[in-house]
């Protein structure tokens, strides 16, 4: 990088300031002087002066040479809020110890020092993908075909969506998922990995998240999009997964991305992991996955359409299985079922919800 812009400071300022003030004949040995010396420095670096810089960013830590370690298979669904260090513990140890590497569109290296404090590693590096050019880059590829260990990052999904879905990355990371490397994310790093996202694409840049009250009136509401197959988990089919979970209320849109989904007849069965804020899912490759952090995660399932879910009419959904667990608990996703936790019943009436907890709340977070 010096030595491209090196050459292309020296060919701007010989060429277009000093040239300028000697005589026509010394002019012309210069700019044949100049032509060389950028020449020899293009030969050198084996790259052109005028190259483009690549759209990625990539920042690494710790050992700089890649190591081959014996990993295992597994996802971390990471709710979201303050980072929760037994995911990354656990994620750390899936990987072997090898290289940890954390993806994004926007944002810095933050968690490469983070990471690299709480678990012994090889190496750490964050790879930042901010477009589709960046998104069919060898080396951004190459670096995800490295990894031992992979964590989506929080932000936006629809930048995941709109940048990398249909890309050599999409591929990389399912590429990643099949090799049975340790998978993780939080908050739109937890949104992506079902095989249903709530892609958020109808919500303006950095604007205000989607609410219940905005989509419990209206499923149609344009702002409920959903995409399907970003990433191919089995353990995940026909599974739609929410973050921050009841600390901003989401449950009335969780239970419209599900009426939706069996509406448009896009499954005929739907279920949906809700996870709170510092509170992760760690799902291990047969399907079991435990509950630790602060919070609770929301195990729901639905296999009857909504009987009203019309445009710009409230809608009325009943019937769907939920089960909450808080942290030490476990839960099956392959029968997607539990001996532990609180099971109980939700529905939609006219857009207003219902629980048959005693209390008739729809969480049992006694913080909420």
């Amino acid at each position: 990088m010096r030595q491209r812009c090196f050459r292309r400071w020296f060919f701007h300022t010989s060429a277009n300031v000093g040239v300028s003030l000697i005589a026509p004949f010394q002019r012309w040995v210069l700019r044949a002087l100049v032509a060389l010396v950028v020449a020899l420095a293009t030969f050198v670096s084996g790259s052109s002066c005028f190259a483009a810089d690549p759209h990625y960013a990539y920042f690494r830590i710790g050992n700089a040479s890649d190591i081959e370690t014996k990993f295992q298979g597994g996802f971390a669904l990471i709710g979201g809020g303050k980072d929760l260090d037994a995911a990354f513990q656990w994620m750390c140890e899936h990987s072997g110890g090898g290289d940890f590497l954390i993806v994004r569109a926007r944002g810095t290296d933050a968690y490469n020092p983070y990471v690299q404090g709480v678990c012994h590693l090889n190496s750490v590096a964050t790879l930042v993908i901010p477009d589709r050019a960046a998104a069919a880059d060898p080396f951004v590829i190459k670096t995800i075909h490295s990894a031992e260990a992979i964590f989506i990052a929080g932000g936006d999904q629809a930048d995941y969506i709109n940048f990398w879905m249909g890309t050599p990355v999409q591929q990389a990371l399912n590429d990643a998922i099949a090799r049975n490397v340790p998978i993780g994310g939080t908050s739109a790093g937890l949104a992506v990995q079902g095989e249903f996202v709530y892609s958020s694409q109808g919500d303006a840049p950095d604007g205000p998240a989607l609410t219940s009250s905005e989509v419990l009136s209206n499923p149609f509401n344009p702002r409920v999009t959903i995409v399907r197959q970003f990433l191919n988990i089995p353990l995940l089919k026909s599974v739609i997964t929410d973050t921050h979970f009841s600390a901003r209320d989401r449950m009335g849109r969780t239970l419209v991305f599900m009426a939706r989904i069996l509406q448009d007849g896009l499954s005929t069965q739907v279920r949906d992991i809700a996870v709170d804020e510092r509170t992760a899912v760690l799902l291990e490759p047969d399907g079991r996955g435990s509950v630790v952090g602060a919070g609770y995660a929301y195990f729901l399932q639905a296999a009857k359409k909504p009987e009203t879910c019309e445009p710009a009419t409230p809608l009325t959904f009943r019937g769907v299985a939920a089960t909450s667990l808080h942290a030490g608990e476990h839960f099956d996703v392959r029968s997607w079922s539990s001996t532990e936790g609180t099971s109980y019943t939700l529905s939609v009436e006219s857009g207003t919800l219902h629980s048959t907890l005693r209390s008739g709340a729809v969480y049992t977070n006694p913080h909420n």
